[in-house]
């Protein structure tokens, strides 16, 4: 299966580096390009590719507008939006995240990074920088938490472990391995995780065991 990818950035220069390197992948074709935000919601409606490509920094719509029109609470069938940046800036990464974004890439990160982001998130993953993945992660452990173990359905011990995983980065086939279960067991079960504590994405679930104290640094 092809992956369908739209990429937003305002120079063209980086963007047609971005389709080059993307495109040098048999699995991964781009779509679309668009320069400014506006264009790039506008194209992404129109399209409706399997991931957009979104830098954080662009003329008329900045890339967290971007995101948040395509992919916020309030979006009915959101598309599934990576970041790429290269300002590694915690205040980005937050907000990223919570407008709904999946991945949160550096443009240094490398070309194999980056079409593994673009693959984490056609594939349900969730996937940020390396370098800056557990130093978010503990920062969202060190505020109050928002809420406490609690969600509206119980967790079952499986669903924790499978929540302790994704804390830790763990990439579905991963997760699959540590717990000796199928890689559709374990998208079924982050799908349920999802459901019961209202969350949108892994990301969003990996910050929730962090705030929570369900994982720690030690």
């Amino acid at each position: 299966m092809t992956i369908r990818v739209l990429v937003a950035e305002d120079e063209a220069i980086v963007r047609r580096g971005l389709r080059l390197l993307l495109e040098s992948h048999a699995d991964i074709t781009v779509v679309g390009e668009a320069a400014d935000g506006l264009e790039a919601i506008s194209l992404a409606r129109e399209l409706r590719p399997d991931v957009c490509l979104v830098d954080i920094q662009m003329p008329r719509l900045d890339g967290l507008d971007v995101t948040r029109a395509l992919a916020g609470p309030a979006v009915r069938d959101p598309l599934r939006v990576v970041i790429i940046t290269t300002f590694d800036l915690d205040e980005y990464v937050y907000g990223a995240l919570r407008a709904g974004a999946v991945g949160f890439i550096l443009k240094d990160s490398g070309p194999a990074l980056l079409a593994e982001a673009v693959r984490a998130a056609h594939g349900g993953d969730a996937m940020v920088s390396p370098s800056i993945t557990m130093r978010l992660l503990k920062q969202f452990g060190a505020t109050k938490p928002r809420s406490l173990l609690s969600p509206a359905v119980p967790l079952t011990d499986r669903e924790v472990e499978l929540v302790k995983c994704l804390a830790w980065g763990r990439t579905n086939q991963e997760i699959a391995q540590e717990l000796f279960i199928s890689l559709s067991t374990v998208k079924a079960h982050v799908a349920n995780i999802q459901d019961k504590l209202r969350l949108r994405n892994r990301t969003e679930i990996a910050a929730w065991a962090w705030q929570n104290r369900l994982v720690t640094e030690s």
